[in-house]
Formats: structure tokens, C-alpha cells, sequence
């Protein structure tokens, strides 16, 4: 009964979820992020669609401020520049500090970080998601893990 369950279960959140192209994610070590540290990810581009792209940040209560500053940056297959901005958001309401995000375990919260919408690549090929914290510390405690999440529309 167990595994019937388990398998239509599995079978609903595949399902669900038909609008993922690519996801990613990078643990750091020791719960936090070195500056020199720059999670990189490499994903498919086959056509031309509007996709919308995400930062995952997975963080603790040990982090020591309310918002963080990311500096992101696209590459095409050739190595050109597509796009590169810096992203800030609270991890941790300004004015209570209870943190944002979906709780998982304990301490532990998972944030989704709207990178860009409906942004469309002009070619297809591989391209390059490269993270870097653009905080005012070499050693940013309290950051598990930076991923990258890739999602076109959903077709019907």
C-alpha cells in the first residue's frame, strides 16, 4: 500500500511541475560563502521562448544581516556577456526579523529570487549562470546553499 502510494504521489509532483527546464543547486561548505567562491551553472537553451530564471538561496537565522546583494551573470556559448545585474532582497523582515522564505528544517529557510522574466535568448546553445555575493565581507555566514532554477511557460 506503502509503495502504491509513494509512486502515484512521485507520478503528481512530476506532473505538476512541467514548466521546469533546468535546476541546480550548489551547497557551500561550512554554512557560509567565501567572496572568491562563485557558484556557476550551465544550462540548455533549444528555443527561443521566454523564460524566467530564479536564484535559490537556502539560508539560516545565523545569518548576521536582513538583506543580501548578488551580482549574477549570463554567458552564451562564445563567452559573451548576455546580461549581468545585482539582485538585493531581505531574507528577514527589516522591521521584526523573522525570516522570509519557506521554512524547512529548524532554522533553515529556502528563498526564491526572481533573477529575470520572460527573458528571451536570442540564440540556442549553452549559457552560463554565474553567482557571486557582493556583500562587505570576504565570508558570508549563514548562506547553505545558491542553486539556479530556469522555468519557461507552462504550455497548454
Amino acid at each position: 500500500m506503502r509503495i502504491v502510494f509513494l509512486v502515484v504521489a512521485t507520478g503528481l509532483l512530476a506532473c505538476c511541475d512541467n514548466s521546469r527546464v533546468y535546476e541546480k543547486n550548489h551547497d557551500l561548505a561550512n554554512r557560509y560563502w567565501l567572496v572568491q567562491e562563485t557558484p556557476t551553472f550551465d544550462f540548455i537553451v533549444v528555443d527561443n521562448q521566454p523564460f524566467t530564471l530564479y536564484c535559490n538561496l537556502r539560508n539560516s537565522v545565523d545569518y548576521p544581516y536582513s538583506r543580501i546583494f548578488i551580482n549574477f551573470e549570463i554567458k552564451d556559448s562564445a563567452g559573451l556577456v548576455v546580461k549581468k545585474e545585482m539582485i538585493n532582497t531581505f531574507l528577514f523582515d527589516e522591521k521584526t526579523g523573522t525570516p522570509l522564505g519557506r521554512s524547512g528544517l529548524g532554522d533553515i529557510y529556502d528563498q526564491q529570487l526572481l533573477l529575470l522574466k520572460d527573458f528571451s535568448f536570442k540564440q540556442k546553445g549553452t549559457y552560463t549562470v554565474k553567482f557571486e555575493q557582493n556583500m562587505r565581507t570576504d565570508t558570508l555566514h549563514g548562506i547553505l546553499t545558491v542553486g539556479l532554477f530556469v522555468e519557461s511557460p507552462v504550455k497548454k
